[in-house]
């Protein structure tokens, strides 16, 4: 299954109908990732991983310890479009990785960047 993300104005082709989201937290400097999944204009959050915890950053319901990652099953969740604050303020951007490549987002300050499901043709 191949699908389309749009990542500001750029288009990115993915063959394995999802991608992996991650991030340090700028107060905790503690590192987040998020797997989502493609489903028709859908992106649907599949699984949440934090490496520690504080400042709004606890592991969720039923975490388990997986390689100094806490990974769970967060309640169900569907977005048309996920807006990634630019700040510049932080350690790092947002790292989008899909089909054994990634892009860095957001690393200098700027616009929110929006991520959606391309429009169908």
């Amino acid at each position: 299954m191949s699908v389309c993300l749009m990542v500001a104005a750029t288009a990115l082709h993915l063959a394995g109908g999802g991608f992996e989201l991650s991030w340090q937290h700028s107060v905790e400097k503690t590192g987040w990732r998020e797997t989502w999944t493609i489903q028709g204009d859908q992106m649907v959050l599949r699984q949440a991983a934090v490496k520690g915890s504080g400042a709004g950053m606890d592991p969720g319901a039923g975490a388990v310890l997986r390689g100094g990652w806490w990974v769970w099953t967060p309640e169900p969740l569907s977005l048309s479009e996920l807006v990634l604050a630019a700040s510049g303020a932080t350690a790092g951007g947002w790292r989008l990785c899909g089909d054994w490549m990634c892009q860095e987002l957001g690393v200098e300050p700027g616009d929110p960047i929006r991520v959606s499901v391309c429009p169908s043709d």
